[in-house]
This record gives structure tokens, sequence and C-alpha cells, in this order.
């Protein structure tokens, strides 16, 4: 048995063993019969009745104000494309985890039978009384962002489209940091970007937003530019007006000669050696396609990268939206935000390559990981709180919290979580006995 299948075998027993990852549990106790009266009937119409006179206080006397929903049709789970709904629940139950795990938020993971843009939207907005944010997942692009910028026009709670804003927040993050080491400025780098979809469509956006002028975007047909008539769509057409402003022509082999940056969001084996080769100076090459990235972290490195980054956490410098969404929802949440802003999603960005200290950067570290948890709880905390104060500045919350009070809210959840953690592993060890 090869290592790889070694490792496969692992990952489906761990999974099998605990049927799954995740379980709903209790946050007070059912001891006595006054518990049972004042949780449950006959006390609960009272909160009920206080709810129904008015709806905010949903936030108040339930879980809603820390419950996410993620959703997903299953038409894009990772780089495995569109195996359904069933086979995206371990995705999204991972996902979950580290809702829990880190930023002490209930996320539920609701995989949807149904593809279709309508149904998703019907289903999405059916959720809003349970939850004080959604989670948009692992649907096809462009399909995606119709069904986000609906729900983003059509709901009273924020929508946040992972796959694009959670990967731009992480990549832009970690190019800063990169960009210092090789000391370049991001207004004047070549970056080409492989891939159109959703991700590809999030990074190009935030960077344009962040001052890089000369940015390429290439799908599988190549550059894409002004009047591009092949496989186009509204979202390439949006790309194509602040994007490849030389309107450079070409596959994505002549498009990234000399070029600052490439960053991969598109499928294994896209890179190659040679276009690394023909890169400029101390090149920076992110291959973020998961499971397997456009080219392997030694094949990079020995074809001359600077900087290599992937979306996996079997190689250093990897850029994965779990680095992002824990601490970008506290934020959210803790600020009661009614939706999301550019300015929270560039806030939650600096907060991440803030979170690596000057003595720590180097080319194998731009960008904190879970390997070092005191650093990643620490970087958690510092998005959640840029995030609400962001959510404060631009408006988008709905409540009088000032940062003092974030923190506070941010803090005191972990704690119980935490303690939680610990009263849930003490009942297994006595329920092993």
């Amino acid at each position: 048995m090869t290592a790889q299948e070694n490792f496969d075998d692992k990952v489906l027993k761990a999974h099998k063993k605990h049927s799954g990852k995740i379980e709903i549990f209790g946050k007070v106790p059912i001891l006595t019969n006054e518990d049972l009266l004042i949780y449950y009937t006959p006390g609960v119409a009272q909160v009920s009745l206080a709810i129904k006179n008015n709806i905010s206080n949903s936030y108040e006397y339930t879980n809603r104000a820390n419950t996410v929903a993620i959703v997903t049709d299953g038409s894009r789970v990772l780089g495995l494309g569109d195996i359904g709904p069933e086979a995206e629940m371990p995705v999204i139950e991972g996902k979950s985890l580290l809702f829990k795990k880190f930023g002490g938020i209930d996320a539920i993971p609701l995989a949807i039978r149904s593809t279709g843009e309508d149904d998703v939207v019907k289903f999405t907005k059916m959720l809003e009384p349970s939850v004080a944010a959604i989670n948009v997942e692992d649907i096809k692009s462009p399909k995606v962002f119709n069904i986000t910028k609906r729900l983003e026009e059509e709901m009273h709670i924020p929508v946040f489209h992972d796959d694009k804003d959670g990967t731009a927040i992480v990549a832009r993050a970690a190019l800063i940091n990169a960009l210092k080491l090789s000391k370049k400025r991001i207004d004047s780098a070549k970056i080409v970007i492989n891939g159109a979809g959703s991700a590809g469509f999030g990074i190009a956006n935030i960077l344009h937003q962040s001052g890089a002028s000369d940015i390429v975007v290439c799908d599988t047909h190549g550059a894409i530019y002004k009047n591009r008539t092949e496989d186009m769509n509204d979202f390439k057409e949006e790309l194509a007006q602040y994007t490849n402003k030389n309107t450079v022509k070409g596959e994505l082999q002549e498009v990234a000669e000399g070029a600052d940056v490439i960053i991969g969001v598109s499928s294994k084996g896209a890179f190659s050696q040679e276009i690394i080769n023909k890169m400029n100076d101390k090149p920076i090459v992110f291959a973020l396609a998961n499971p397997y990235p456009e080219i392997s972290y030694h094949d990079a490195k020995s074809a001359g990268a600077f900087i290599i980054a992937t979306g996996r956490s079997d190689t250093p410098n990897q850029v994965n939206n779990y680095i992002a969404f824990p601490g970008f929802f506290r934020g959210v949440l803790s600020s009661r935000a009614r939706t999301i802003t550019k300015e929270m999603i560039i806030a939650a960005s600096d907060a991440i390559a803030k979170s690596v200290k000057k003595k720590q950067l180097s080319t194998d570290y731009i960008i904190p990981n879970i390997s070092n948890p005191m650093d990643y709880t620490a970087m958690t905390v510092r998005i959640a709180i840029s995030v609400a104060e962001a959510a404060l500045k631009s408006g988008a919350s709905s409540a009088p919290i000032d940062k003092t009070t974030v923190k506070k809210s941010i803090k005191e959840i972990l704690r119980r979580y935490k303690k939680i953690e610990k009263y849930i592993d003490k009942f297994n060890k006595e329920s092993s006995n």
C-alpha cells in the first residue's frame, strides 16, 4: 500500500468511527423539573411571545445571533466538480467544525438536492428566521454569482460567498507579505490569474481595489480582454473592464511571460516549470487548486520560484479559506451586521497580513497557519475585531456595539466553547471506562 493509499484509508476510518465530525450540544443543563419548566414548556411560551412582539428579540433569546447556515448544491466541490449534495456533506461538516473550534460559531451544513438557481435562492431565503448569516459554498460558477447577488438583494442578513470572498481575503493577505519579501509593489507588479470562476473573480476584484494595475485573468481559452467573444459571460465581461489594460492575447504560457506573480485557482497541472522559468525575477507562485495544485511545491521550487503557496496543509504557505472565515464571521455576528461590505473584506485581509510579525516573515511563512495555535487564535481575534470595526464604520452594523464590547463578546464565546470542549472530553473519558 502506498503512502497516499495509507492516508486515504486513515481518513475514511476516522470519519466512519465518528459518523462525521459534528453534533448538537446544549448550552444549559436539564437536571431538575424547574430546568424543564424554564427551558421548555410552559416557560418557553413567554420567550415566543416576546419574540412575536419584537422579532429582533430572536437575537437575544435564541441562538440565532450565533448561527450561520452553510448552503450548497454540491455542484462544484473542491477540485472534484459536480459530485452531488451527499458527497458535499463531509466538506461542509468540516467547515462547520472549524467555525465552532476557532470562531465559537454554530454553523449548520445544508446541502440541497437541486442545482436550479431559483430553488437555491428560495430555500436559502426561507432560512432567514433561524440564522444570522449565510455562507454560500461550492456552487458552480457563473450560476453562483447570480444566486449570491439575489440573496444579497432579497435577504436582510449578511450573505458571504466564501469561494469568492474568502479565497480573495486570504490570497490578498499572502500576496501582501510575499511582495514585501520580494521588494515589489502591488501597483507595479504584473499579476496573472489562471481561473475565471468564483475564486479568480474574487481575487482579481480585491487586488484591483488594492491598487493592482496590471492584472490579466485567463480561463481555458486564454487571456480575457475587452470584446473577446469566445465563452464570455457577464462576470468575465466585468473582469475585462478593469483587467488586461494592454489587451494581451494568448494562452497562459504566453501571458505569464515576465509576470511577477501567477495565481492559480484552476486545476491540477495547469502550471509548468517552463512557465515559471519565463517569469520575472523572484517569481511568486500561488498554486491554489484543491486538493491537487496547478504545480507541486517542489516542482515550483526547483523551477526557480521565490515564494510558493498552495491550498494544501502539507507544504509551507497554505492559502486556504479556513484562515479567514471563523474570524470574519465572528466579527460579522458580534457587530450584528446586516450586510457584507468591501471595507469588511479588506479589513479582514489586512488583519491576516499583519498577523505575521516582521521577525516571522520568510519565504516559507507568509501567512499564519493552524500548526501554530497561539498565532492562529490571535489572528482570528484580530480579524473579528477588524471586521466588526469596519462594519460599524461602513454602516453595515445595525447595533451600536463599540470595539470593547465586540472584543469582550468574542473572548467570552471562545472561552465558553473551550469550557464545553473540556466537558465533552471528560464525558467521553467517563463513558469509555
